[in-house]
């Protein structure tokens, strides 16, 4: 396979070294967990958290004469993933059986898909940024192709002194195998290829993403090169479970390369690990090559094949995608492109949001959502599945502020009361006595009284009108947050002879 540089080397993703600048390349293999509730040639649970072995049928054991069945959900969700890739999807795949041993592979190879994958080139669209200007840089990732395997099973050797013990409970598990082209030049455009797949995914509903359980890791290749120079010796970093370690390995491995080479040192293509507690990568074993592997077709597997209707039927039940979905908030909400960016990274979010957008003004609604829901949720180590502020609650603030119940600083105060105790946004208010005054000459007498008791302010503010607000803020104050603060604001000026 001949590999294309698609990329103009750019200086501002450069790396500089003792001897000069330096440009990195990055491709990355991201195993993903297909969602399933059987695993990819047996009838075994893929339930995660189960006891060790739990979930092992004769198939994944190996016993003999046992013979592997496709499961037809796992090739839909592939052929979903392909469809929301923008990728070419194979009528045609075949099966290969991919030879190498470990203790947690029972079969002695592994079933996954070599020449002919099930689909073929695609693309992502991720957005570097923002900048100080606060604009974004769409960059195209190519993706050369995405094949189905099995996963193999776990050793754990923190078990028993002297033994190693093995749970088979992954052994068989469908593995969505996505590869990338090296098409990726930062560590910042690789956190955000992974973090754009995996939103993807998640909207198909194809991968649930969640890298701490397993369900999605990334194999990382990193090379260097002189910029514009040929493609360098990669390293690839295997089996990566998070999106901050991904960035973190690839700082350190192409500063270790860049180290090398400019030593006058050659780098040796090999699998390393990455360490997050020293935050360094080290040696795994030499880079095994296809050959290494003898693939062969697996002969307890016909060719799978279909036809053109049964994609056209799983593309016409598609999702809206996170690209078109940030489009249609821009082009229809008015929201900007950063809001809709951090709207749509996730599903629920993007649910949460149009509940509450819905009859609403969008860029109020995406205001709250983005500041102070997701604020709060972050604070507080918490998902958007788990926030105590329904939607119906949020667009029930959003209600009051407008029809001038309540002001901005009091809906801020019912957020947290809402937050932290629940009820009806409306009934708390009247209950509260958390009503907006709006009785102008209960306003003015409260202006009246500041103005008075302030006269060496007010000859500041009548030679500087914008020292007014301190006025407005006193007001406020003065009356619990509960005044208008539109009317408060035109009477401070009318008092003081500042023109409107």
């Amino acid at each position: 396979m001949t590999i294309v540089d698609v990329r103009t080397p750019d200086p501002k993703r450069f790396i500089p070294g003792a001897t000069g600048d330096w440009e990195v390349i990055i491709g990355m293999e991201v195993h993903a967990q297909v969602l399933s509730n059987s695993k990819l040639f047996s009838g075994a649970s893929t339930e995660f958290g189960n006891a060790p072995n739990a979930n092992v049928s004769l198939v994944d054991a190996a016993m003999p004469g046992m013979l592997p069945v496709i499961n037809k959900e796992c090739v839909k969700q592939a052929v979903r993933t392909g469809l929301g890739l923008k990728a070419k999807i194979n009528h045609r795949s075949i099966f290969d059986r991919k030879n190498y041993f470990y203790p947690d592979l029972p079969q002695g190879y592994q079933i996954s898909q070599y020449k002919d994958p099930i689909v073929g080139d695609g693309k992502i669209i991720i957005s570097i940024g923002p900048d100080r200007q606060g604009q974004f840089e769409d960059v195209e990732i190519g993706i050369e192709r995405l094949h189905l395997e099995q996963d193999a099973g776990k050793s754990m050797h923190d078990q028993h002194p002297s033994m190693s013990f093995v749970d088979l409970n992954r052994s068989g598990v469908a593995l969505m195998e996505i590869v990338s082209k090296p098409d990726l030049r930062s560590s910042d455009e690789a956190k955000a290829y992974l973090t754009k797949l995996r939103s993807i995914l998640r909207y198909l509903g194809t991968c649930d993403g969640n890298m701490d359980e397993g369900s999605m890791r990334a194999d990382v290749n990193v090379s260097v090169r002189r910029p514009g120079a040929a493609f360098g010796t990669r390293c690839e970093i295997k089996n990566v479970n998070s999106i901050r370690f991904v960035g973190q390995a690839i700082e350190y491995e192409a500063r270790r390369q860049i180290g090398i080479l400019e030593d006058g040192g050659t780098i040796d293509q090999e699998t390393r690990l990455f360490d997050p507690n020293k935050g360094e990568t080290r040696s795994m074993r030499s880079k095994e090559d296809a050959h290494d592997y003898r693939y062969f077709p697996d002969p307890d597997l016909l060719p799978l094949e279909f036809d053109g209707a049964f994609v056209e039927a799983l593309k016409a039940d598609l999702p809206e995608l996170p690209d078109d979905k940030k489009e249609r908030f821009v082009r229809d909400l008015g929201l900007s492109v950063y809001d809709a960016s951090v709207l749509v990274s996730e599903k629920a979010i993007a649910d949460y949001f149009e509940a509450v957008a819905e009859g609403r003004d969008g860029k109020i609604a995406a205001d709250w959502v983005i500041n102070d829901l997701l604020g709060a949720l972050n604070k507080a180590g918490k998902a958007i599945e788990e926030t105590p502020v329904s939607p119906a609650q949020l667009g029930g603030v959003i209600d009051l502020i407008k029809a001038g119940t309540i002001s901005g600083k009091l809906a801020k105060d019912l957020f947290e009361i809402l937050w932290n105790e629940g009820g009806d946004p409306a009934e708390i208010v009247e209950s509260r006595g958390m009503k907006q005054v709006t009785d102008t000459g209960a306003i003015e007498k409260a202006v009246d009284e500041i103005i008075a008791a302030n006269p060496d302010q007010v000859e500041k503010a009548k030679a500087k009108p914008s020292l007014a607000g301190w006025f407005v803020g006193q007001v406020m104050k003065a009356t619990g947050g509960k005044a208008n603060p539109q009317a408060v604001q035109a009477l401070v000026k009318a008092k003081l002879g500042i023109e409107q």
